[in-house]
């Protein structure tokens, strides 16, 4: 999950998808934002059959995942938005998809709106592994990644880490003269 919108999160999630992927270990992205996830057109696939639908019962939890242009990197997108995207995470559909997903692929990677917009991230919190936060450098205070980590600490999910995105590398002030050897 982010902080909050337009931080990066889809695009860090989707590229460590991708990266893990090389490295011969099978990899399923989830688009869990189900109000403005746009995973499937950065991946260049189609949105048909995604998670609303498999979470209203009119998908297949087993063929829903779509292959992406990388081997061994697999998207379930979003699906058309639904009224309800917070009551269709909750219900029991979707422990069932993350079951299924955690037993047929190495590493299950779930993208979720930013904390502070949703409840979303929080609740799909509860059934993953390990929870990673985004923040965007100079754009998300500290404030911000506090009141973040505050939210999953007061619904029990602890957060492993937090990806700080954007830093640009810029020249050091101070100049490299070298070695030089004690005698």
């Amino acid at each position: 999950t982010g902080v909050s919108p337009s931080i990066g999160k889809t695009f860090v999630c989707a590229n460590l998808a991708a990266v893990i992927s090389q490295t011969n270990k099978r990899v399923l992205l989830i688009d869990c934002d189900m109000r403005k996830g746009y995973t499937h057109e950065l991946l260049g696939t189609n949105n048909v059959n995604g998670l609303s639908e498999i979470l209203i019962g009119q998908g297949d939890i087993t063929t829903a995942a779509k292959p992406t242009s990388i081997a061994k990197f697999d998207l379930i997108p979003r699906g058309q938005v639904p009224p309800n995207p917070s009551e269709l995470l909750m219900s029991e559909r979707f422990a069932e998809l993350v079951n299924w997903a955690s037993k047929n692929y190495d590493l299950v990677l779930i993208d979720t709106p930013p904390i502070l917009a949703v409840t979303d991230a929080a609740i799909v919190g509860r059934h993953v592994g390990t929870t990673l936060m985004v923040a965007r450098y100079a754009v998300n205070t500290l404030k911000e990644v506090e009141t973040s980590l505050s939210r999953f600490e007061q619904n029990g999910i602890p957060v492993k880490g937090v990806i700080l995105n954007s830093i640009f590398r810029r020249a050091s002030a101070y100049q490299d003269y070298g070695y030089y050897e004690y005698e």
